[in-house]
């Protein structure tokens, strides 16, 4: 069930069997000469919308979140198109979005991230919630995860062994290939110098360009196929369910 294409008595009627929300969180930043823009924002909700269609042919609830697609990503702003929020204005933004969804009976509320630059930032954000009740003496009614999608059961090692070499760790081939999946319209073929990107510390925007000429870190995007994009997936949609399901069924100590 998407939040967004529901209207508010079909949420209401949703929260009395389910209070778990996914919500798929990236950020819009370069991905070298190949890869889109919205690569971090898209792998989550391509994921996440794959597996609400298959929870819903089960006739299991799987309520998705829009996709908060603007995260924590300074560093990228040397290349065209980059959008970044300051870490104060993504912890605000996540905070609002959190407590809204708490303030109509969602309780389990579940992150899946795409973009490693967003984690520091995101849990910060659920220290910040939960101080909120800790000052006051009063136990938090929320229980708040963040995961990102390549940590999901089973898809390191598949990409591990899709790509032992060049994989990298920006504008990996196994995001890339995600998005391809989804979008086979968009796929693109570029002569890649060096075929393996170099690797190094993430810092400023001037530094990361300097370091990084074409965007990608470590990476050889060329290894990406529509094929191994649907592989990963399928894989990750199977984790994701899995995931989503242990976590809703946590409760807090009485």
């Amino acid at each position: 069930m998407r939040l967004a294409y529901s209207t508010w008595p079909e949420i209401t009627a949703f929260l009395v069997d389910s209070k778990t929300v996914v919500i798929p969180i990236g950020s819009n930043e370069q991905h070298g000469p190949m890869g889109l823009l919205g690569t971090d924002w898209m792998c989550p909700e391509i994921i996440a919308l794959a597996a609400e269609k298959i929870a819903s042919e089960k006739n299991t609830a799987l309520m998705i979140a829009p996709t908060f697609n603007i995260g924590m990503a300074q560093h990228h702003l040397g290349f065209a198109g980059t959008i970044s929020l300051r870490p104060s204005t993504f912890m605000a933004a996540i905070e609002d979005w959190v407590l809204s969804l708490a303030r109509h009976g969602f309780d389990h509320i579940y992150f899946l991230n795409g973009h490693g630059g967003n984690v520091a930032t995101i849990e910060a954000s659920f220290s910040q919630i939960y101080a909120r009740y800790s000052y006051t003496g009063e136990t938090c009614p929320l229980m708040l995860k963040l995961k990102n999608w390549w940590d999901l059961p089973g898809v390191a090692t598949l990409c591990n062994k899709l790509f032992p070499v060049g994989h990298g760790m920006h504008a990996t081939p196994s995001e890339i290939a995600v998005t391809y999946a989804a979008y086979p319209e968009q796929v693109r073929h570029v002569d890649l110098i060096p075929k393996i990107a170099p690797s190094g510390p993430i810092l400023d925007a001037l530094d990361y360009r300097a370091r990084f000429p074409d965007g990608r870190i470590g990476a050889d995007s060329s290894l990406a196929t529509i094929e191994l994009g649907q592989e990963i997936i399928a894989m990750s949609v199977q984790g994701l369910l899995a995931d989503v399901q242990e976590f809703s069924a946590q409760v807090k100590p009485a």
